[in-house]
């Protein structure tokens, strides 16, 4: 056994997830205006889902921007972040960039495209349980445990007690 423990790497699965969510908004886009996708908007849903993909995207960078500055110290230092914007969601890095690719999703205004944040957050869960988990639950142990129990893996919410 060893006698310090390793740390995380720094920048993880999430380059390899955030340009995939990335790739495949960009590509769906532009299959969509190239009529490659059917569009299915409606010119009633196109002011509502302007705003709405403003605000999810505005969101989506605050979380990011809050987690990404914040969490290479607690890398380097081997300590399970759990505060700041970690109490909210456990993987606000990954998080942000999903609700920035949602909202772009939205102000694209083509109802077919919404599939992607469905199939965003199926990958995260299915990327982040056969890595990073895995990984945290080998360095914490039952401290981990305990903090997935409070926090959500993807969708910002409020602790749960």
């Amino acid at each position: 056994m060893k006698d310090k423990k390793e740390h995380l790497p720094v920048y993880g699965v999430g380059p390899i997830y955030g340009m995939g969510i990335l790739l495949a908004t960009v590509v769906g886009i532009a299959l969509s205006c190239m009529e490659i996708v059917p569009v299915a908007s409606f010119s009633v849903t196109k002011i509502p889902f302007i705003i709405i993909g403003i605000l999810i995207t505005v969101l989506g960078f605050v979380i990011w921007f809050k987690a990404a500055f914040r969490i290479d110290k607690y890398i380097v230092s081997n300590e399970l972040c759990t505060d700041g914007i970690y109490a909210v969601v456990r993987n606000p890095c990954y998080s942000g960039i999903m609700l920035m690719c949602t909202g772009v999703l939205f102000i694209a205004n083509n109802l077919y495209l919404l599939i992607l944040p469905f199939v965003y957050w199926i990958a995260m869960t299915i990327l982040m349980k056969n890595t990073e988990e895995k990984w945290l639950y080998e360095l914490y142990g039952q401290e981990y445990l305990d903090y997935c129990k409070r926090v959500n893996r993807c969708i910002p919410w409020f602790q749960r007690k």
